[in-house]
């Protein structure tokens, strides 16, 4: 199983981003994907998720991220919107099989990791 997360970059504030998590090894469909980032020196936080209960955001992301699927690509998406200059972090795309799970989502409950990709937001 693999996950590749890209579409990272430098960006201005108030731009847009669009990251993907392409999957390879699984069928992305029957998984949940997350996206989490992480600060320097902080844990991973849950930015949004999408699952069978529906598509989950931090209230940091509410209302300027948005998630969707391609199945057949096999890849989820997440675009951003208006970004700020604290959205500048690493951001890792994750994926797990299991029927219940925590609400908010945890990156203790996923299962696989993909790489991360660097989202720089210059203000």
């Amino acid at each position: 199983v693999q996950l590749q997360a890209y579409g990272g970059g430098l960006v201005q504030a108030g731009g847009s981003l669009r990251l993907s998590c392409a999957a390879s090894g699984l069928f992305i469909s029957k998984y949940r994907v997350g996206w989490f980032r992480r600060y320097p020196g902080q844990e991973r936080e849950i930015v949004a998720q999408t699952s069978w209960k529906g598509n989950f955001y931090s209230d940091s992301v509410k209302g300027r991220a948005t998630l969707s699927r391609d199945n057949a690509k096999n890849t989820v998406y997440r675009q951003m919107n208006s970004l700020k200059f604290e959205d500048t972090a690493v951001y890792y795309c994750a994926a797990d099989g299991r029927n219940s799970f925590s609400t908010p989502p945890v990156a203790d409950e996923y299962d696989y990791w993909g790489q991360g990709t660097l989202v720089t937001v210059s203000s």
